[in-house]
């Protein structure tokens, strides 16, 4: 049989006073009531109030994708409007102070807040989360590592935060560097094997610092419920046809790797320190972004704008 790589797309936005265009700091009981009527399971709270996600059910073809998107989008939207509220597909809100956001009281967020403090108040950005369906027999550890090299590329697509607190940053995805300051974060390290990943998530969590693998915030992570591979690094796209487009690449790319093993292997220390520089190019400049090519470490590799 061929493995159908079934994915899902995960889309966080920003809650706004169509009033003003700033950020809802409290989340309406109300509309948040009234969307999971509509939208079920589809929809859930965020660590900061003045944000909500979306989620897609499993899916097997991008046309299914969109559909299940679009619909969950402008569901949100009708519903924001009857409360005088917006939604905001972007990495951050163009004016939003994080010193005056509320966290979201739920016993998992409340883990989240109490550990990191000032930093999760900080977490003012919404992201896009792709999950794709890994065959058994592929070891998701291996894939991660072989994938990195790409992530640069991901982040470069989706850029869609220049702005921090009604300042321009002068760059294209500053969503990254809010990021930066959680903890288990960024880039994943490069695991051996499975064992060798065990070994790291089991220790963490021995020692109290971690729940469970969910924990780990990397742009990149075996998803701990779900036997897929987890992209993280994007920004959420304020189009949907490029949020489509971006999960349909990562797509393939996640097929082409469990048909070649071979592909993407054997990155060493050097080669992720520069998919680091990749990745900070792809903050700075977008889609315009000149990537260095990992494996050769000379030619530049332009994407297409």
């Amino acid at each position: 049989m061929i493995q159908p790589y079934t994915f899902g797309i995960e889309e966080e936005y920003f809650v706004f006073r169509r009033s003003s265009g700033a950020a809802q700091e409290t989340m309406s009981a109300q509309f948040f009531d009234k969307a999971r009527r509509v939208l079920g399971k589809h929809v859930s709270r965020e660590l900061l109030q003045s944000q909500i996600e979306v989620a897609t059910s499993p899916c097997e073809n991008m046309q299914d994708a969109r559909l299940q998107l679009v619909g969950c989008r402008q569901s949100l939207q009708d519903l924001a409007l009857e409360h005088g509220l917006g939604i905001l597909a972007a990495g951050t809100h163009p004016s939003a102070a994080w010193s005056e956001q509320q966290m979201t009281r739920a016993s998992r967020y409340g883990k989240v807040a109490q550990d990191l403090q000032m930093i999760a108040r900080r977490k003012m950005i919404c992201g896009m989360h792709v999950h794709v369906e890994v065959p058994s027999t592929v070891s998701r550890v291996d894939l991660m590592g072989r994938t990195l090299s790409w992530l640069p590329l991901f982040y470069a697509l989706s850029t869609s935060s220049p702005f921090w607190q009604s300042r321009r940053t002068g760059l294209k995805g500053y969503r990254q560097c809010v990021y930066a300051e959680l903890p288990r974060s960024g880039l994943p390290e490069l695991f051996r094997d499975e064992a060798d990943y065990r070994s790291y998530v089991d220790t963490l969590v021995a020692n109290g610092i971690i729940t469970d693998a969910s924990f780990l915030w990397w742009s990149i992570r075996p998803s701990s419920h779900l036997p897929t591979l987890e992209l993280r690094i994007t920004d959420v796209c304020t189009r949907v046809d490029d949020a489509i487009a971006i999960a349909a690449l990562y797509r393939g790319l996640i097929r082409h790797l469990c048909h070649n093993p071979k592909s993407g292997g054997g990155l060493t220390a050097a080669g992720r320190a520069i998919v680091e520089e990749n990745k900070w190019l792809a903050q700075r400049h977008g889609v315009h972004a000149s990537l260095i090519d990992v494996s050769s470490g000379e030619a530049r590799r332009s994407l297409p704008c």
